[in-house]
């Protein structure tokens, strides 16, 4: 565990203590009358923590530019604070501390659980509601429902999504009917029936799938049974055996594998050594910067019933100003619109949050990427799912990855898989009670 996840979970364990004293008195309001919501009437600065990089950082950089020429009397202020889990431990270093929050900043809901319990999270459903600064309604909102929804804490909207993607699966067209697989796989019966073809044909040469997220797979493998992600979960029970042995015997045999020293499946995939791969959305950038002369790729809805929706959302803190929130809000509306998120998209993989930019012609007509002409069938086939926003889930979840990678290893090496699942148990409800 690395120092900033340390300070994260130190902190965490004592944030309702620190929060509690720090805000005990002169807390603003987390709750205002859409109709007083002020007009932009004096220059104003909206400070955004954020944790873009690359090409993510430079079209964000671009988009602020765009949006202050529009709107000359306020300053949006970007500072980055490094990766996801650099932010997450700022943030959480920081709540005890309001006055040096932000105005705004980029976060999934599990980050920012506590703050919304301490009324530091601004409702921005009187913003959404409001005709200057939002859409009148959030009816009138050009935001998919379902994104919407999924950036809210305790059933409130205390976010507006950002940048989103969801889990597809990531296939070479010429491995699969080189190897005698005329049908893209659709259930999760199917795609191993398909892997273990390419593997026995390629004589062990090409491995038949791979799944790039750990965390993701058994959630989503959970929920597919029937089972949402929650403390209530059996670890080693009928359902969770079921969806942890598929991957194990997978691995064991060969036809299956996750990420190992390579970090990332696209650079197998790139390489032509792996025939399919299920993974967010947004690694169709990096497959497509990896990939050699030659390559051929396309995308499908991941098998199953449901897909994980994942990405942050834009959160405001309830101690900015009255005209600072103004501000702020006008922007993350910007950001959300459909020529934003046009630009947004094609510049870095992302899925437009925007209805209206999803359908537009210049989007599924984006020759650069993949996913835009298959967007609105993958949206339609799969059900969303997300991470549910309840005590304990987001630390949970982090916890899966190392815990099935454990598991699959013992698979690999022949070691006894029923007693590294029992010992993932402990891990599992020991993160749940956190």
């Amino acid at each position: 565990m690395n120092f900033a996840k340390k300070l994260a979970t130190f902190i965490v364990a004592n944030l309702a203590l620190f929060v509690t004293t720090a805000c005990s008195s002169n807390k603003p309001s987390s709750t205002v009358d859409s109709n007083k919501i002020p007009k932009i009437t004096e220059k104003t600065t909206v400070t955004f923590w954020h944790g873009m990089q690359g090409a993510q950082e430079n079209t964000l950089k671009s988009l602020v530019q765009d949006f202050e020429e529009k709107n000359p009397q306020i300053k949006i202020k970007l500072e980055q604070q490094g990766n996801y889990d650099d932010l997450q431990a700022k943030l959480t270093a920081t709540l005890p501390s309001p006055k040096n929050l932000p105005t705004i900043t980029q976060a999934y809901p599990g980050w920012l659980q506590s703050a919304a319990q301490n009324k530091m999270l601004q409702n921005l459903a009187p913003y959404i509601n409001n005709k200057d600064v939002g859409w009148g309604s959030s009816q009138a909102s050009e935001i998919k429902p379902e994104l919407l929804a999924s950036a809210k804490i305790n059933n409130i909207q205390y976010g507006i999504p950002f940048n989103k993607s969801i889990e597809v699966l990531v296939y070479n067209p010429k491995l699969l009917k080189q190897y005698g697989i005329n049908k893209v796989p659709t259930t999760m019966a199917e795609l191993k029936q398909a892997a273990q073809t390419v593997y026995e044909k390629s004589h062990h040469q090409v491995v038949g799938a791979g799944f790039d997220n750990l965390n993701n797979y058994y959630v989503l493998g959970m929920k597919n049974q029937g089972q949402a992600f929650s403390s209530k979960i059996d670890f080693t029970g009928e359902e969770s055996s079921k969806v942890i042995n598929y991957f194990v015997a997978g691995e064991k045999e060969g036809y299956f594998r996750m990420p190992g020293s390579d970090k990332y499946l696209y650079i197998p995939f790139a390489n032509q050594k792996l025939a399919m791969l299920i993974t967010s959305s947004s690694t169709e950038t990096w497959i497509k910067q990896a990939s050699k002369k030659g390559l051929t790729y396309d995308i499908a809805a991941r098998p199953g019933k449901y897909t994980l929706q994942q990405g942050t959302d834009i959160y405001m803190f309830s101690r900015a100003s009255a005209m600072q929130k103004a501000a702020a809000f006008k922007f993350m509306k910007f950001l959300t619109a459909k020529n934003s998120q046009l630009k947004w998209a094609k510049a870095t993989g992302y899925i437009p949050v925007n209805q209206k930019a999803v359908q537009a012609d210049s989007y599924q007509a984006n020759s650069e990427f993949k996913l835009p002409a298959h967007l609105n069938e993958l949206m339609n086939t799969n059900s969303l799912y997300s991470v549910p926003v309840i005590k304990n889930a987001n630390a949970t979840f982090g916890q899966l990855t190392p815990i099935m990678q454990s598991i699959l290893v013992a698979g690999q090496k022949n070691r006894n898989v029923e007693q590294t699942i029992r010992t993932g148990k402990i891990k599992f409800n020991a993160a749940w009670q956190q």
